[in-house]
C-alpha cells in the first residue's frame, strides 16, 4: 500500500474508531423488513453479550464479503449445476482455471456454497439470540464485468477488476519465522491494478491464463486471511456455543487455504507457465517457473529464510512448515500452525486493512467503509470474560 492510502486508511479509522452505535442508526446493517421485535419471536433463547455478538457480527461481514466475490467466480469459472444451468460460465475463462487443475470449476462453486452457507448461519444465529444480523444489500453497486457468463447488471459489493494481490503469504507459510514476532516476507508476484475475472470476451490465450493464474493466487490470499481471523475471534469469545461456531467455521477455512494453495502452485510450473503478459491493463506478469527460478525471487528475503533455499519456492510444499509459535526458538520447539493468530496482525482490524490495500473495496461507498470500520472495532475491543 502507498504512503498516501496508508495515511488515508489511517485517518478513516481515526474518525470512526469511537462509533459504536452504528446498527442502532442509519442503515444498511440491520436487518431488512422484521415483522416483530426478535426477542418477541425468540423469547426463549439466550441474548448474546456484547462482545461475542460484536464478534459474530464481524465474521458475518467478513463472510458477506466472501459471498459476494466468490460468487462472481463462480458466476465467471464455477461448475454448471442444476441450480445454474442456464448460466454457461466463461468458457475462456474456465479453460484457464482447467489448465491450473481439471477440478478447479467444482472447487470454485464448492466454496462459494461454504462462504454463503457461513453467511446465512451467523446471521440466522444472531437474530436468533437477539443481536442484530449484518446486511450489505445497499452496498451492492459496483459495477461488474460484462465478459460472458457474469449475471447482467448486477450490483456487487467487491471489486474482483482491479486487484493488488499480496502474494508474501507464500513465503510465510515456508518460513521458520512468524509473523506474530515480527517476520516480514517479500512478495512471491508483484500483482498490482491486475484483474481477476475477465473483463470482456476476445482475449489472446495468454491473457486470459494470466487472469486465471491472478485468480488462484487471489484464492489462497481471501482463505490465508479467514484461517488467521477464526482462530483470533475464538480466543475472544466467552459463550461457549459462539466458540463452538468459530472454531467450526474457521476449519473449513483453513480447509479452503489448503487447497487453494495446493492448486496456486500451478501457476508457476509448466506448461501454464512461464507467462510473459501485457494484455491485462497493469505492467505486465511474469509467472516464472519456480523450480528454476528460485534466484530470481529471492529479493527482500531474510538471512534465515534464503538459507532455507529451495524449501522456500517449492510449490508442491503446501502444508505449513515449523515456525517459531508462542515463543521464539530455542524456548520452544518450532512447531506446524497457522499464522499469525495476534489480532495485530491478523484481527479484524488487519483483516479490513488488507481487503482495502487488495483494492476490493475500490469506488465503494464512504458508508460502507465506515460501518465496516465500525464492525471491525468493536470485535476487536471484544474481550473474552471470565477466567482465563
Amino acid at each position: 500500500m502507498s504512503v498516501s492510502n496508508q495515511q488515508e486508511l489511517t485517518s478513516r479509522w481515526r474518525k470512526v474508531i469511537k462509533r459504536r452505535a452504528f446498527l442502532h442508526g442509519i442503515g444498511g446493517v440491520a436487518a431488512a423488513g422484521a415483522a416483530m421485535p426478535v426477542k418477541t419471536m425468540f423469547a426463549d433463547s439466550p441474548k448474546l453479550s456484547k462482545g461475542d455478538a460484536a464478534i459474530l457480527q464481524f465474521a458475518a461481514a467478513a463472510e458477506s464479503i466472501e459471498a459476494d466475490l466468490w460468487q462472481q467466480y463462480n458466476e465467471l469459472g464455477g461448475a454448471v449445476t442444476s441450480t445454474d444451468s442456464a448460466n454457461p460460465g466463461n468458457p475462456a475463462y474456465v479453460n484457464a482455471l482447467e489448465q491450473l487443475d481439471g477440478d478447479m470449476p467444482q472447487y470454485i462453486s464448492d466454496n462459494t456454497d461454504d462462504e454463503i452457507s457461513h453467511r446465512d448461519f451467523l446471521n440466522a444465529y444472531l437474530k436468533l439470540h437477539g443481536a442484530s444480523p449484518v446486511d450489505f444489500t445497499q452496498f451492492e453497486t459496483l459495477q461488474g464485468t460484462t465478459a460472458m457468463g457474469a449475471t447482467p447488471h448486477k450490483g456487487r459489493l467487491t471489486n474482483l477488476m482491479s486487484l493488488n494481490v499480496d502474494s508474501s503469504w507464500y513465503f510465510r507459510y515456508r518460513s521458520t519465522t512468524n509473523p506474530d514476532f515480527g517476520a516480514q516476507f517479500p512478495q512471491l508476484i508483484d500483482i498490482d491494478n491486475q484483474p481477476a475475472i475477465p473483463l470482456h470476451d476476445g482475449y489472446s490465450t495468454n491473457t486470459i491464463q494470466a487472469i486465471a493464474n491472478i485468480a488462484s493466487i487471489h484464492f489462497a490470499f481471501i482463505e490465508q486471511g479467514g484461517s488467521s481471523l477464526y482462530p483470533i475471534l475464538a480466543l475472544k469469545a466467552t459463550d461457549s456455543e459462539v466458540l463452538r461456531i468459530l472454531l467450526s467455521i474457521g476449519g473449513v477455512e483453513i480447509d479452503h487455504f489448503s487447497l487453494w494453495h495446493d492448486k496456486m502452485g500451478n501457476a508457476f510450473q509448466p506448461p501454464v507457465a512461464p507467462l510473459d503478459d501485457n494484455g491485462t491493463g497493469g505492467t505486465g506478469l511474469n509467472f516464472l517457473d519456480l523450480t528454476v527460478a528460485a534466484n530470481q525471487h529471492n529479493a527482500g528475503l531474510s538471512a534465515t529464510d534464503k538459507a532455507a533455499g529451495s524449501q522456500m519456492f517449492q510449490p508442491n510444499l503446501i502444508l505449513p512448515e515449523p515456525c517459531d509459535f508462542i515463543m521464539p526458538f530455542p524456548a520452544l520447539p518450532r512447531c506446524s500452525v497457522i499464522r499469525p493468530t495476534l489480532s495485530q496482525n491478523g484481527g479484524p482490524i488487519a483483516t479490513v486493512k488488507a481487503f482495502m490495500a487488495d483494492n476490493l473495496f475500490l469506488h465503494q461507498s464512504q458508508m460502507f467503509i465506515e460501518m465496516l470500520m465500525d464492525l471491525a472495532s468493536d470485535a476487536e475491543a471484544a474481550q473474552r470474560q471470565g477466567p482465563n
